[in-house]
């Protein structure tokens, strides 16, 4: 018998061990909750499918994700990123990610940890949703909101609210498994 899942993936094994393997399971790892919030960041006016078919070649661009090294790129860098045909080479989300690098050192510093911060905004545990259907599950949250203002608020850039609650979700902070995926959480507890 074939597995039920979320009807956003499509039929690419890629697509499908994303959604069974990451998508909505807790992350709590600093380095790899900023690469997911720079990725969601390049997706926007995107599909995740396009940035997910790129990971590779981001991660390969972007020093692995490694804010200490991205926070010191300069103007040369942003030039070489912009003749990389195996990223997303928009020049406004380049620069972002630089800034945002420089933020992710600044909130580590102040609080410690980033994913701690982060997932401060759901309390520390993830909100495990009861949707039947994705027309169900909303684009933003007073969560999402809150993470984009005080995110904004701090210098990041490309962290508006709907690519806040997509991180939320993508990172499991947020379980917006529908009701009958074969990956949805047992858990009880949930706004919805």
């Amino acid at each position: 018998m074939e597995l039920k899942r979320c009807d956003w993936v499509n039929s690419d094994p890629v697509y499908i061990a994303y959604h069974d393997e990451e998508w909505g399971k807790p992350l709590v790892d600093d380095l790899k909750l900023f690469e997911l919030l720079m990725l969601e960041g390049m997706q926007a006016g995107l599909s995740w499918y396009t940035v997910l078919k790129k990971r590779e070649s981001f991660r390969e661009a972007f020093d692995g994700f490694d804010p200490q090294k991205i926070a010191l790129y300069g103007e040369k860098k942003i030039d070489e990123l912009m003749q990389n045909e195996g990223i997303i080479r928009n020049r406004l989300k380049i620069k972002a990610v630089i800034t945002n690098a420089q933020v992710y050192l600044q909130i580590c510093r102040e609080e410690g940890s980033f994913a701690g911060y982060m997932w401060s905004f759901v309390g520390g545990t993830p909100v495990v949703n009861h949707w039947k259907s994705r027309g169900e599950v909303p684009a933003t949250t007073p969560q999402s909101d809150q993470m984009s203002k005080v995110l904004k608020r701090k210098g990041m850039k490309f962290v508006g609210s709907t690519i806040c609650y997509a991180f939320m979700q993508a990172s499991g902070m947020v379980d917006d498994h529908v009701l009958d995926c074969f990956c949805r959480s047992s858990g009880a507890e949930g706004e919805h």
